[in-house]
């Protein structure tokens, strides 16, 4: 019967017998049950934090692509508006552009004609000079008294 280490493991058994029969093992395993426990419960809070994290990244990406097309909206909304701006101010430019010219136009138009009645009272002026040069050289006495009463009689029509 045997070897020394025969007898070490048959002492070896009787010593984890009788520790077992005054519960020392009940506390190991009691600790390990409660660490297993806690283990546990905090695998399942991390696994909770995980749901709640991507709960939050999903909400946070949804409030992002809303976000997102708010400012999309916006850029367009902005765009119009300057299109509609842009299209305003050309529209102002081009009926200031065509007033002004049209202005013009009337200046040019009255200037011309104030040119023409000037060159025709000018021409007028020069042609009655002229008349009365000849006439004063020319016409003498009983003609030159008739000819003068009926201008004056002309003029005096002419002017009422």
């Amino acid at each position: 019967m045997g070897s020394d280490t025969f007898w070490v493991a048959v002492a070896f058994i009787i010593f984890m017998v009788i520790l077992a029969k005054y519960g020392a093992f009940s506390g190991i395993i009691a600790k390990l049950d409660s660490r297993g426990e806690r283990i546990r419960a905090e695998l399942e809070e991390a696994r909770r934090l995980k749901e709640e994290a991507q709960k939050l990244v999903a909400e946070y990406r949804r409030k992002q692509h809303e976000a997102e097309a708010e400012a999309e909206a916006i850029i367009t909304t902005a765009k119009a508006e300057a299109e509609r701006l842009a299209g305003e101010a050309k529209a102002k430019l081009e009926d200031l552009v065509a007033r002004r010219t049209k202005m013009a136009e009337q200046k040019i138009a009255q200037a011309e004609a104030q040119a023409l009645a000037d060159v025709r009272a000018a021409a007028a002026d020069a042609a009655v000079k002229a008349a009365e040069v000849v006439l004063a050289a020319n016409v003498t006495g009983e003609t030159a008294d008739r000819l003068l009463d009926s201008a004056v009689a002309e003029v005096k029509s002419r002017l009422n």
